[in-house]
């Protein structure tokens, strides 16, 4: 390799490295939340959370390698475009072509690298996690059900147990079986237990002692006495598909002894998922190659925008090339395409694009690619304000130039969770379970909470650009001889940073909760056709003050009235049921210390001690006391869905009602704790952007992304902790922001100023 060669690849290598790390921590921030903090809560340790984090990363790695190369070819060749290096190399006779080599070089060995991590890696990683997975989640299912507490994880399955058996297990169990096709019984046992058979993935609960009261077949509503009940449980319905394989866990081989098997099948059974699936393991890596010649045509000109804007540039072609590499699919199964033709499309586009920029630009070197804007945009940014009204010059010149790095990085981080996101529902939308209009519709609501997410990290990249920028073209230094300090300099990014904290403050506790839960519905309807439940007003279990246990279908707060309302009475120790009472509605009529309630059209029955139905009462038009309505509650203390206020409001009601309620004071202390991130961001981030030197934007950018994955890995930790009891709710929502905060001071007080 000769010395350009080597210059350009040390230059294509450190954005390399950043923009792995970021895609990938963006890919992998999903499964993060999903399984590391309820692991975590669960009492796994920190190594095998590590280790099974570490198993998601190979499938990140398939679709962020090649997004990867794109983002540091353009940043690279962006950066000697704005130093006048490539203007230089031309004038020294080196053309595009002869960059062409090192660019071939590093984009043939990105290649090489996605093949081997598709190939070899995904499917025995993804095979791995699974397995992980359920085997952690299995032994501590047993241990997840608390005495007086209801669990209600194992789907179709309500358990309440009394007390926890020394030898393990729970005692006097009242176990709801809501399975639609078993006549919706109940179950009151003497003891329970899990009974879990790793080897074939299966789960069953068993009880002892056990008494059944359900409806027969003829109508009658009986009870039945055995020593031992087992109970089957889908453990795909838990365990993230773990049974069975599918076409992402199998290897090229097993794919192709499927493929074989469904077409000797009588009648035959489609064999395109997994002909698909071959092929995108070939066709994926060859991005690498089309990503290298784009990057090289759009990287390398004479305009001078530097770096920053190429990150922009890169998300935009990123997103042109996933959009058709998910329209593939849905062209295949419609019969439009072949297999191999659905999956190699994106590449055969983007890459004839790629020669034609390429042949382009290797004739006019000088000319950049053009997109006129419209007049009255000019005209606006012509007349734009010189500066901010009110402020000092400097102040001003260092306020506007932080903004404008703050909005970029906004918006690029924010395009990032779009393209994710896109990609994780768009299988969907081309198979016409959902629609574009919904697509849209998701994003919008989605997107407050994404803003509300970033909006810290975006503070914490654009003050260590500021900083490096101000650091490398010598202006901080010039400040310096002027008298004017760090800290001087720093006061408006601080400001902001306080600013931009209140924001994300105010978002939370305004349209934060009800855009969430919008896009928690529509994400819902997308991918399983239906709207799931969202709040505690559906399918609602409590324990009453004199030990009945109620069960409603659903609650309207506004006229206080409870629908499909169950009752079941049972004697102290839940050896059996004494009564049971089926209320089709049943509406409030007292007041705060009268807890009377209107019964309209239901029954009761009551039952011997052998469990033998003794009478049948109806009724309608009945008044009852029952708990008062604040009792029932209205809805569930979700974090993501409520403000700090609701969130404590609810939750102190729910743990009234026998509720595990931990997890919500976490959540509930981190509301007030993570607003403050923005502000802590900036002051830890302007002593290490004037430790980092002159090796401006990328060093900002590269610390400011190692810094957010180390925040956003202890808030998890430590939220985990907190929620599994480990430490005190306020010590876990408030350690991230100390540990961060403190090593900011630090630094503050030891930086050269």
């Amino acid at each position: 390799m000769s010395l350009v060669d080597r210059y350009v690849v040390r230059q294509v290598l450190m954005p390399f490295l950043l923009g792995l790390l970021v895609f990938t921590f963006i890919f992998i921030i999903q499964p993060l939340l999903d399984y590391a903090e309820k692991l975590v809560a669960e009492g796994a340790s920190v190594q095998l959370v590590i280790g099974l984090i570490s198993l998601l990363v190979p499938q990140a790695l398939a679709i962020t390698i090649p997004m990867s190369l794109l983002l540091a070819l353009l940043m690279a060749f962006g950066r000697l475009s704005a130093d006048r290096e490539f203007v230089a190399m031309q004038a020294c006779g080196i053309s595009l072509r002869r960059l062409l080599r090192p660019v071939a070089l590093i984009a043939v060995t990105a290649w090489a690298a996605s093949s081997y991590v598709l190939i070899a890696l995904v499917p025995d990683s993804n095979q791995r996690f699974l397995d992980v997975v359920f085997n952690v989640y299995s032994e501590r299912a047993e241990g997840d059900v608390k005495p007086r507490l209801f669990y209600d994880r194992f789907p179709n399955f309500v358990i309440y147990a009394l007390d926890l058996a020394p030898e393990g297990g729970w005692q006097h169990v009242f176990l709801a079986d809501l399975r639609a096709d078993q006549g919706l019984p109940i179950y009151l046992a003497e003891r329970g237990r899990i009974r879990i058979d790793r080897e074939n993935k299966k789960i069953d609960m068993e009880l002892v002692k056990a008494t059944q009261y359900r409806v027969d077949p003829d109508g009658q509503y009986r009870g039945a006495t055995s020593g031992h009940v087992r109970l089957g449980v889908d453990p795909t319905t838990i365990f993230a598909e773990a049974q069975s394989k599918n076409p992402r866990q199998m290897s090229i081989a097993d794919l192709q002894e499927r493929i074989a098997e469904n077409e000797r099948a009588a009648p035959a059974i489609s064999t395109h998922n997994e002909r698909m699936e071959i092929q995108k393991r070939f066709a994926i890596p060859v991005a690498c190659l089309v990503f290298g010649l784009i990057g090289l045509a759009l990287g390398a000109t004479h305009r001078r925008d530097g770096t920053i804007g190429s990150f922009v540039i890169g998300v935009a072609v990123v997103f042109a090339y996933y959009v058709p590499l998910m329209l593939g699919p849905a062209l295949v199964k419609g019969q439009y395409l072949p297999a191999w033709l659905g999956m190699w499309l994106p590449n055969f586009v983007i890459g004839a694009l790629g020669v034609a920029m390429f042949v382009w630009r290797d004739r006019l070197a000088d000319q950049p690619f053009t997109m006129h804007m419209p007049a009255w945009v000019r005209r606006i940014r012509l007349a734009g304000p010189q500066g901010v009204p009110g402020l000092h010059i400097l102040d001003s010149y260092v306020t506007l130039t932080y903004l404008r790095y703050v909005l970029l990085s906004a918006i690029t981080l924010l395009g990032l969770f779009y393209i994710a996101s896109f990609l994780d529902l768009s299988d969907k939308l081309f198979k016409g379970t959902t629609s574009w209009v919904m697509l849209a519709q998701y994003f919008r609501y989605a997107t407050p909470e994404w803003v509300y997410w970033i909006l810290p990290f975006a503070v914490l990249i654009a003050t260590l650009v500021t900083i490096s920028v101000l650091t490398k073209n010598s202006e901080l230094i010039v400040m310096r001889a002027c008298g004017i300090s760090l800290y001087r300099v720093a006061l408006p990014m601080l400001i902001t940073g306080l600013l931009v904290g209140g924001l994300v403050f105010l978002i939370q506790e305004t349209t934060l909760g009800t855009s969430t839960r919008r896009a928690e519905e529509l994400k819902s309807v997308m991918r399983y056709g239906n709207t799931q439940s969202l709040d505690l007003v559906n399918n609602r279990w409590l324990v009453g003050s004199h030990g009945e246990i109620y069960h409603y279908q659903s609650l309207n707060p506004a006229t206080r009235t409870l629908t499909g309302l169950d009752i079941y009475e049972l004697t102290p120790r839940m050896e059996r049921l004494v009564r049971r009472t089926f209320v089709e509605s049943a509406t409030f009529t007292g007041d705060g210390s009268n807890d009377t309630w209107q019964l309209h059209r239901g029954w009761t029955l009551e039952f011997d001690a052998r469990g033998e139905l003794t009478s049948r009462t109806q009724f309608d038009g009945e008044q009852r006391k029952l708990e008062t309505a604040d009792y029932f509650g209205a809805k569930e203390p979700n974090p993501r869905f409520m403000g700090y206020q609701d969130l404590r409001r609810y939750t102190d009601a729910m743990r009234a009602n026998g509720h595990d309620v931990v997890a919500q004071d976490v959540a509930s202390a981190r509301k007030i704790a993570f607003p403050f991130v923005a502000l802590i961001m900036t002051l830890l981030a302007v002593p290490f952007a004037a430790t980092i030197g002159r090796s401006g934007a990328m060093g900002g950018i590269g610390v400011g992304i190692a810094l957010a994955i180390s925040y956003w890995g202890l808030l998890s930790l430590f939220a985990a902790l907190g929620t599994g009891g480990a430490l005190p709710p306020l010590v876990a929502a408030w350690a991230p922001n100390v540990l961060f905060g403190a090593g900011a001071i630090y630094l503050l007080l030891t930086v050269r100023t």
